[in-house]
């Protein structure tokens, strides 16, 4: 492609504090105007201010005009940076031939199967993850309630669960069968005798 592509791009960066929010924005463009296949040719960044939907956190964006000369790039841009909103300046029409298309779609399908890869070891670990915690606090749970009953608040405050998420856990092991819950106190089944 001879002409050069040349977008708006709005990036937008959510966090706390704000000094961080700002720094990483800053951050953000700088190694965009390093890349070589970007021009940078304006930036407007502005201040962060606290965020209405998220208490605590702030916001800030910056707004970029770049241009770069194959549509690739603009779609690593979109993968890498994922702005909030793009446009395309110039040019008004883009003519392809049927091989830089086909090399467009190939590069995409490429970063699209690494993304996806990423996500799905992500998955797999935090599956892992999740199975080890649930079985370390059913240990920790079973060590706490030998030779005793328990109510969900003593629990909570020995595990560092909260009430809610802790008794919803207990439910699942109630299912179980391997405790059960009387007049609020949970206890270890006897799987000899069927209770306490």
């Amino acid at each position: 492609m001879a002409q050069n592509i040349r977008f708006r791009a709005l990036l937008e960066i959510l966090g706390k504090p704000k000094e961080y929010v700002e720094q990483a924005l800053k951050n953000y463009v700088e190694k965009i105007s390093s890349e070589e296949k970007y021009t940078l040719h304006t930036q407007h960044i502005s201040e962060a201010i606290a965020n209405e939907k998220e208490e605590g956190f702030f916001s800030a964006i910056a707004e970029l005009e770049i241009s770069t000369p194959l549509l690739e790039d603009l779609t690593i841009f979109c993968l890498e940076y994922m702005p909030a909103q793009i446009e395309i300046m110039e040019p008004a029409e883009l003519a392809l031939k049927d091989a830089d298309l086909t090399a467009f779609f190939n590069d995409l399908q490429a970063k699209l199967h690494s993304i996806d890869l990423v996500a799905k070891t992500v998955k797999m670990e935090n599956d892992s993850l999740k199975r080890g915690v649930n079985s370390l606090l059913t240990n920790y749970i079973t060590v706490l309630l030998q030779g005793r009953s328990m109510n969900s608040e003593d629990l909570g405050k020995l595990t560092g669960v909260e009430k809610d998420r802790l008794e919803d856990f207990m439910d699942v092991l109630i299912d179980q069968g391997r405790i059960d819950l009387n007049d609020g106190k949970y206890f270890i089944v006897d799987k000899k005798n069927g209770n306490k």
